[in-house]
Order: C-alpha cells, then sequence, then structure tokens
C-alpha cells in the first residue's frame, strides 16, 4: 500500500467474521442503492501489510472517495448516532445521508471508520496520521476532530490477541501528539477514536498463530468512528428481527423472505401455490402478523402458481424492482404445481370456491427453475434483479449448472457451506435485455445449457444427501438410534394428548356437580 492521500476521504470498513462470500456482494448492492460503483465513483485501495504476500483472511476493506465527491454525496459533518431500530434505515429518503446511515443497511458490517493513518507497522501508520494536515480531507479530519467542546477517548482492537492495561496504555500514548484539546470521556464520548492491531485470522476469526503477542502485526489503522457505535451489529440491531422474537413462524420462507423485504423498506407482494401457507395457523398467527408486530406496512398476498402466471395476472408488463424467492428443491418438501393426474376433471361448485384448495402435482425442479427465470425476465423492470437460492452438492459447479435466461444477468454467487457434502447458493441476477414473448421457447431451451444433467444436480438432495451418509461408518446404529427417539417422542404426544383430554373431560364432570 502507498502512503495515503489526505486529500481523499478514506473510509475504512469491517465486516463481520461470518457468511465471507457475501461480504462484498451486499456492500456492493447497498452502494448502488446510492448510486455508487467501486472503480467508477471511489477506488478500493489495497490494504497495507508487514508481508509481502498475506493469505489469510482479511475483514477489512478501504474506500476512498474524492472529498468533494464524498461532501456532496454524503453529509460528512452530520455525527448522527445509528439507531437500534432497523427500520430508520430501512427507506433512502435523504439526499445526502451520513455514511453510517447508508451502509448501516449491510448486515456484514461490524464497523466504518474515518480513516486517519494506516500501514504495515505502527510507525507507517503514525507517520501517516502526522502527515494528515498536508491534504483537504485531512484538514476537514482534524477540524471536526479537534474541536474543544468535543469530549474523546480511544479504543484498541486486537482481533483476538491479548495485552494487559499497560500494553494497551503504551499503544495509546504513541498517537499523544495529537493532543485532542477536549476532555477524555470513557462513556458516550463525542469522538471514539479506534486503533486496530490487525493480525493474521482464518475464515472463522480465529488467531493463525495462537496468542503469540510478540509477533509483530500483519498492519495498523487509526481513525474516527462513524455511527456513534464501536459495534454495528450489536445492541440487538439484528436481533429485533430474530426468528425467536416473531409472533408466527410458517412451514416455508415466503413470510421470512417477505419481512426482511419490508424492514428494508420494500412494498412486498407474497406469492404461494399453498393457500394454507399464506392463511396461517390463524387470525392471529399468520404471515401479517409479522408485519404487524413490526409496524410494517401489510403485503399483498396472493395464491399463484408460476406455471401458469399468465393466468393469475391481468398484466406481464415489467412491475418488480426485485424478486427474491427461495424455490421448492425437495429436501423439505417437494414442488408442487397446479393440476391433476387424473383423467377426469371436475368443476369446483360456486360456494365452494372461497375455501377450496386446487389439486397439485409433481413439479420437476428444471421446469421449476424455467418458470421462474422466465416470469423474471417478463415482470421486472430493467435493471431489477432477481434473488434466489439454489442447493447443490460438490458435483455443482456454478459456471456451467447453474441456470440462465438471455435476458438476465449473472451478478453475484455466494456460496454457504451447510454440510460436507451440500451447501447453497444465493444467486443474484439482473435485467438487462426486453422480454420478447415469441422468443419464449428458445428462452426455456437455454436455462439449462449444459443439459437435464444439471437439474438433476440441485434435484432429489434429500435422497442423494441419504445415499451419501449410508456410506459413512455407524451408519446403520445412527439411523436405528434415530428411529427409536421418533417413535419415543410420537408416543410420548400422544400420551400427554391423552391425559389432556382426560382430564378436561373430568373438569367438566366436576362443573356439573
Amino acid at each position: 500500500m502507498n502512503k495515503l492521500d489526505h486529500n481523499r476521504y478514506n473510509v475504512l470498513i469491517e465486516f463481520a467474521h461470518v457468511h465471507l462470500e457475501f461480504q462484498r456482494p451486499e456492500l456492493e448492492s447497498v452502494l448502488l442503492l446510492h448510486d455508487i460503483i467501486i472503480g467508477r465513483d471511489c477506488i478500493e485501495i489495497p490494504l497495507p501489510s508487514s508481508m509481502v504476500e498475506v493469505k489469510s483472511y482479511r475483514p477489512f476493506l478501504i474506500l476512498s472517495f474524492d472529498h468533494k465527491y464524498a461532501n456532496e454525496k454524503f453529509s460528512l459533518d452530520d455525527e448522527e448516532v445509528l439507531s437500534s431500530d432497523l427500520s430508520r434505515y430501512s427507506a433512502i429518503t435523504k439526499d445526502r445521508p451520513t455514511i453510517a446511515s447508508a451502509l448501516s443497511r449491510c448486515t456484514l458490517i461490524r464497523s466504518v471508520i474515518e480513516l486517519w493513518g494506516a500501514g504495515g507497522s505502527f510507525d507507517v501508520c503514525l507517520a501517516h496520521v502526522a502527515d494528515l494536515s498536508h491534504g483537504s480531507a485531512g484538514e476537514f479530519l482534524l477540524a471536526k476532530g479537534m474541536k474543544p467542546s468535543s469530549s474523546w477517548k480511544i479504543t484498541i482492537h486486537t482481533l483476538g490477541t491479548k495485552f494487559n492495561r499497560e500494553e494497551h496504555e503504551e499503544m495509546r500514548m504513541k498517537f499523544a501528539f495529537l493532543k485532542f484539546p477536549g476532555k477524555v470521556q470513557m462513556k458516550d464520548p463525542t469522538n471514539e477514536f479506534l486503533l486496530i492491531r490487525e493480525v493474521e485470522l482464518d475464515s472463522n476469526g480465529g488467531l493463525l498463530h495462537d496468542k503469540d503477542n510478540s509477533r509483530p502485526p500483519l498492519a495498523v489503522f487509526f481513525g474516527r468512528i462513524l455511527g456513534k457505535t464501536r459495534d454495528w451489529r450489536g445492541g440487538g440491531r439484528l436481533e429485533q428481527s430474530s426468528l425467536k422474537r416473531r409472533s408466527y413462524l410458517g412451514p416455508t420462507s415466503t413470510g421470512s423472505i417477505l419481512l426482511t423485504c419490508g424492514l428494508r423498506g420494500g412494498y412486498c407482494v407474497g406469492a404461494d401455490i399453498d393457500l394454507r401457507i399464506l392463511r396461517g395457523r390463524s387470525d392471529e398467527e399468520n404471515v401479517l402478523t409479522n408485519f404487524e408486530q413490526y409496524k410494517l406496512d401489510r403485503p399483498d398476498l396472493v395464491r399463484s402458481d408460476n406455471a401458469l402466471y399468465h393466468r393469475h395476472y391481468r398484466t406481464t408488463k415489467p412491475m418488480y424492482d426485485a424478486i427474491i424467492t427461495d424455490p421448492p428443491y425437495g429436501i423439505r418438501a417437494g414442488a408442487r404445481r397446479t393440476g391433476t393426474n387424473n383423467r377426469e376433471v371436475r368443476s369446483v361448485p360456486d360456494d365452494r370456491r372461497h375455501d377450496h384448495i386446487a389439486q397439485t402435482k409433481v413439479y420437476a425442479v428444471s421446469d421449476v427453475m424455467c418458470d421462474l427465470l422466465d416470469v423474471s425476465a417478463k415482470t421486472l423492470v430493467m435493471g431489477g434483479r432477481l434473488v434466489y437460492i439454489i442447493p447443490s452438492m460438490t458435483d455443482f459447479d456454478a459456471e456451467v449448472d447453474l441456470p440462465r435466461h438471455y435476458c438476465l444477468e449473472l451478478v453475484h454467487v455466494c456460496y454457504q457451506p451447510l454440510q460436507t457434502e451440500l451447501g447453497r447458493r444465493v444467486v443474484t441476477m439482473k435485467k438487462v435485455k426486453e422480454y420478447n414473448p415469441a422468443q419464449k421457447e428458445e428462452y426455456l431451451s437455454y436455462v439449462w445449457a449444459n443439459g437435464p444433467e444439471s437439474a438433476e444436480k440441485c434435484a432429489n438432495i434429500r435422497e442423494r444427501l441419504i445415499e451419501a451418509a449410508k456410506l459413512k461408518p455407524g451408519y446403520e446404529g445412527k439411523a436405528a438410534y434415530r428411529k427409536k427417539r421418533r417413535l419415543e417422542t410420537k408416543e410420548a404426544k400422544k400420551k400427554a394428548k391423552k391425559e389432556a383430554t382426560q382430564l378436561a373431560i373430568s373438569n367438566s364432570d366436576d362443573n356439573k356437580k
């Protein structure tokens, strides 16, 4: 890394040690909401390092903005305190948001700091900080951080290595030349400065070299924390939308995806082929009660079938900014489409139509994806996005096996391992070409470019997992134990239900007496 340019406004982003492949795509998507593209509107600066080649995972990223552009795009003077209420940042309502409020939509960002200095050692970082006044952006940062009325403190972040109080104080004293004029305040200061001593980490955030403090740091960063909070993921900001806190948990992801979109400011339309999913368990336990719990606008819920999309909706004109879905692949429940295998089809009487549940038949995974991509290509606005989850085993090659469409461009593929043999990919596609109904057959023939072999790799996952498990030592004994436990649980539930019924009858008889 070359010397920091203090004529530019530099920020250091620290990511959480989870979902590593999702971090950059999420950041790029949130920046795009503000019409910011890395490489066009800002540049990524290589991270400093004390090593020639770094092979370990690094949870940091430096973005550098032209100072004038950053000041026009963001409110750099606004000292906004991030709220624990995520809905406050759900909509893009400000012409000039703070960087904190803009990036707080990212769930994988832990913190963001205005970068005053960075280097592969303390000496290099200190030299960068000392040189801060030799640039327009640096002068701006100093003026903001050096107000006599502003209280301050310096927090030390050592990424898992432990230092005693005296060693922490020694690190702080290296920056004593700054001579902050305000008073030191350990709780809720006006400005909290963060000194990061980076060490080598593995992909799980663990130390590669145990807790060896004698090793020199991989890099050193110093700057002022944005958003007035050290950990953007803390303070209950993410826990408030946890599954454990929701009023209703349905058997599918329809309600969960909708709620997440609602919390991000989206106007939501939910669709499912199963009317029972949309209705929920009762008037008090359904998808809508979750929206009421979080004080969100109610979504529109539609009983719909992608295989018959043209019969459910009056228009196929583009109307969605995004389609987000977790299609059924047969792990928990197989895909179904409207229809019957019976030769004789009976009409539904008018007086039964209000609560009629249509018959369904098996829906092949290859057809599920063909219809999903085709409906998305029709109904997304230009530039709109399709986001879907696709499970796969180790033989799946994303380069050749992912479904595709002439009107949709692949943007991101993020992989999340679940088991040794199983993982899932979150796929993001963008509409780049207008849909031509006359070319539908050509579109559908192109979806599985590698043929039915690719479709089979994401079908029958449950059966394939069972077959893989059978090859492992001790499978028969474990399977027998699980079967025994299931039977015991079933019998216990039957017994409890019987006892409850008998108790209710006994209480009823006592009341009559």
